[in-house]
């Protein structure tokens, strides 16, 4: 993802509005490691804009990934779709019981996935999770 202010001069590039609740939508995104959801980052810009609605978080978010500044993680245990605004290739692990989402930036062996399958089928992104409990919760039961 770019910079916040980058990010500022794309979307005015695009002729996207750059609102202070847009500002701190993409200064959330770009200062955390998180992946969080749109309820998530909800709960953060109201804290310093109470006034800001649930559909500015939605729009920003999806033209944000329509740009491919960030990435959606679905289908993680059925919950609310994630963000993800790093968007090299990497995979991710999951943790089943704090729900915990990271990243996994090297793999050794990395897990290559072919750009073109034998079917003529085009791949443009990919998206591997491992499930498991992580360490803190395990450390947790014990």
């Amino acid at each position: 993802m770019h910079s916040p202010e980058e990010l500022v001069m794309i979307f005015r590039e695009k002729g996207l509005r750059v609102t202070p609740q847009r500002r701190k939508i993409m200064s959330l995104l770009a200062e955390s490691d998180m992946h969080p959801s749109a309820d998530d980052i909800y709960e953060q810009v109201i804290t310093d804009m109470p006034d800001v609605s649930r559909a500015t978080i939605y729009n920003t978010l999806s033209e944000l990934v329509n740009l491919g500044e960030i990435h959606e993680v679905e289908n993680i245990n059925g919950a609310s779709t994630r963000y993800d605004p790093l968007t090299e290739l990497h995979h991710h692990l999951y943790c089943e019981r704090c729900h915990k989402l990271e990243d996994i930036k090297q793999l050794n062996p990395p897990l290559e996935i072919p750009t073109e399958l034998s079917s003529g089928f085009d791949v443009k992104r990919s998206q591997i999770t491992f499930y498991g409990v992580c360490s803190e919760c395990q450390a947790l039961e014990r």
